[in-house]
């Protein structure tokens, strides 16, 4: 896969990867525009939102790049019903009219084109014969199969969707979309919407879903508006002052030097933080005033201060930027991101730092209505083809109670798919459970080894027990592998660009 330039925005792989911040409507305490329905005339021309323009542009570089595609998968257990499930999806299709949209270029610019109707195929594919063991291998090889597999913007459709039989009564239902019509707050409305339909069509009854008051289109058409406003200026402001003199990037101690042109290949591990130092975890953080996901992002900070020495620490996170009630039941890319900037200078007690990440938190929602990619156009930092701007590393944790979805005679659950890339050099993915912490770290398979994030991540988990044990204690003595290991993962990346270094004056 050829290189895409900056890329400004994640692959949200699995449901809820963006933060579910919602304010009922209200942007930083003042009551903002509402979003209204626009003209549908042919000869008006709908814009795109700024996320989906920049999404518009890298694929007009590189036409029907798969980097984009969202791809995440459904296990069917029971009795289930094809054709009242196939009629679901096209309901769902004819309800968002994102679903039926393909983006042409109109005078010079491009815009948005919906179809009056709209077609999902469901085929059926079969993997009865294959064993057990095989079928899971299979189902992923087709995941990511259908991950690599191009979208016309222009021609459509935007969203497939294929169902593999594993047996009788099992089944995994595949979804693959485009970011440009969809993120991660998108997909729970779907799997919401398509299991309330389904259950209403196999009792041969109606569509239980109201009718949406507005679309993504004058979603879109809002945001545009809203740009001209007093409270974005103000945001914008914020912004300029706190990214002044951003540090150079994070460099992470790699196995091998950084491409020139990066193929943006990755790979997942998985991980667990047990009960009793996610509880201390907990705890400090009522004490401290803050929520869980400052405190992570705390220590997360300080295992990348460890493994980089740099104490002036840029992390990104995605927000769902669902700030009006109107858009919370909609499908479209929404999402948006927070550039997540702390000082760790000064031997700061972990308890210090995380009033720094917290304050620093506080006032990154408080102006977070800002299109991240307004924020890159303003700030304009240097461009590399083979970094994402402004920050290189994500952090996210997703705290939202979940639970298996049952309707009659069937049940849903999803089924966690790797496909092999990684945006970012590294991105934390967190979620928060009664009991225990989960997560997946995805990397670069082009900077690290497999052997090389087992040792990161058990150096995170070892940093998260000593902040649970030794809160007070300074972020430069918290954990003992800083001086073994991480000095020695920084002496063995400069040595590898050493010796990078002499084999290009060589020739």
């Amino acid at each position: 896969m050829a290189a895409l330039g900056d890329v400004t925005l994640s692959l949200a792989t699995s449901l809820g990867y963006e933060a579910k911040t919602n304010n009922g409507g209200r942007a930083n305490g003042k009551e903002a525009v509402a979003i209204t329905s626009v003209s549908r005339r042919s000869e008006s021309n709908l814009p795109l939102s700024f996320s989906q323009q920049r999404l518009w542009f890298l694929d007009q570089l590189n036409p029907g790049n798969a980097f984009f595609n969202i791809v995440f998968a459904i296990r069917l257990s029971g009795s289930l019903k094809v054709a009242a499930l196939s009629e679901s999806l096209n309901e769902l299709v004819r309800r968002h009219e994102i679903l039926r949209t393909t983006f042409q270029e109109v005078n010079g610019e491009p815009a948005q084109v919906i179809s009056p109707i709209a077609k999902v195929a469901l085929p059926l594919i079969s993997l009865r014969k294959l064993p057990a063991e095989l079928q899971e291998i299979e189902a992923q090889r087709l995941a990511s199969a259908e991950a690599r597999a191009p979208y016309s913007l222009s021609a459509g459709p935007l969203l497939r969707a294929n169902l593999l039989q594993l047996d009788a009564h099992e089944y995994m239902l595949l979804f693959s979309m485009h970011h440009i019509v969809s993120d991660g707050w998108s997909m729970g409305v779907l799997v919401k919407e398509v299991a309330a339909l389904y259950e209403a069509f196999a009792l041969g009854k109606a569509s239980p879903l109201p009718e949406l008051q507005v679309q993504y289109a004058d979603f879109a058409a809002w945001q545009r508006g809203s740009m001209q406003s007093e409270r974005l200026e103000s945001q914008l402001s914020y912004w300029q002052k706190q990214l002044a003199d951003l540090p150079s990037p994070l460099e992470l101690p790699a196995d091998r030097p950084r491409p020139t042109s990066p193929t943006f290949s990755g790979a997942t591990q998985f991980f667990t933080l047990p009960k009793k130092p996610l509880n201390l975890l907990r705890e400090l953080s009522r004490q401290e005033g803050a929520t869980l996901f400052m405190t992570l992002l705390a220590a997360f900070k300080v295992l990348l201060y460890y493994y980089t020495g740099q104490e002036d620490v840029v992390v990104g996170t995605n927000i769902a930027n669902r700030t009006r009630r109107e858009t919370e039941s909609l499908i479209g890319c929404f999402f948006n991101c927070l550039v997540l900037r702390s000082d760790l200078s000064g031997s700061p007690s972990f308890r210090e730092l995380l009033q720094r990440v917290r304050q620093v938190a506080i006032e990154a929602y408080a102006n977070q209505d800002l299109p991240f990619e307004k924020l890159v156009e303003t700030i304009r930092p240097e461009r590399h083809s083979s970094r994402t701007p402004l920050f290189q590393v994500l952090f996210l944790l997703e705290n939202t109670p979940t639970s298996d979805l049952t309707l009659t005679g069937l049940k849903l659950e999803s089924v966690p798919i790797d496909l092999h890339v990684s945006t970012f050099d590294v991105a934390l993915l967190l979620w928060e459970k009664e009991d225990e912490l989960t997560g997946t770290l995805e990397y670069s398979t082009e900077l690290f080894d497999a052997i090389t994030v087992t040792r990161l991540i058990e150096h995170f988990l070892t940093l998260l027990e000593a902040i649970g044990d030794n809160p007070d204690h300074d972020i430069k003595s918290l954990a003992s592998f800083r001086v073994e290991d991480a000095q020695l993962l920084m002496d063995a990346f400069n040595e590898g660009l050493e010796d990078e270094s002499s084999m290009v004056s060589s020739h």
